[in-house]
C-alpha cells in the first residue's frame, strides 16, 4: 500500500509540473494522461472490490465475531473514503492536464 502511495504523489507531482511547464512535450503529456487513467481504472477497480467486501461483511455481521467484523468494517469504510478522495484528486489533475494537452497540441 505505501508503494502505491508513493507512486500516486509522484504521478500527482508530475501532472502537477506538466500543467505549469512553460513548453512541456506534448508526448510527455500523452504518456502521463495514459498513465494517470490507467491509474484511475485501478482505483476504480479498488473502490469496486472494497463496495463489494464492505457488503459481504455487512451481511455477516450478525454471525460470528460481531466486533472483528464491525472493526473491518470501520477499516475498508477509511480506505473507501482515502480511495475516493485520491479518484477525485487524480480526475481534476488528469482534466487540468487534458486542458494543457489541447493547448499544447499544434492547431
Amino acid at each position: 500500500m505505501r508503494y502505491l502511495m508513493t507512486e500516486m504523489t509522484a504521478l500527482f507531482d508530475e501532472i502537477s509540473a506538466l500543467t505549469r511547464t512553460a513548453g512541456p512535450d506534448l508526448d510527455h503529456i500523452e504518456r502521463t494522461l495514459t498513465d494517470g487513467y490507467a491509474h484511475a481504472l485501478n482505483l476504480e477497480a479498488e473502490r469496486w472490490r472494497l463496495e463489494k467486501r464492505i457488503a459481504k461483511v455487512a451481511q455477516g455481521i450478525d454471525r460470528g465475531d460481531t466486533s472483528k467484523k464491525a472493526h473491518e468494517l470501520s477499516t475498508l469504510a477509511r480506505r473507501l473514503d482515502g480511495n475516493a478522495g485520491e479518484l477525485t484528486k487524480l480526475r481534476a489533475l488528469l482534466s487540468d492536464l487534458r486542458r494543457r494537452a489541447d493547448e499544447v497540441r499544434p492547431s
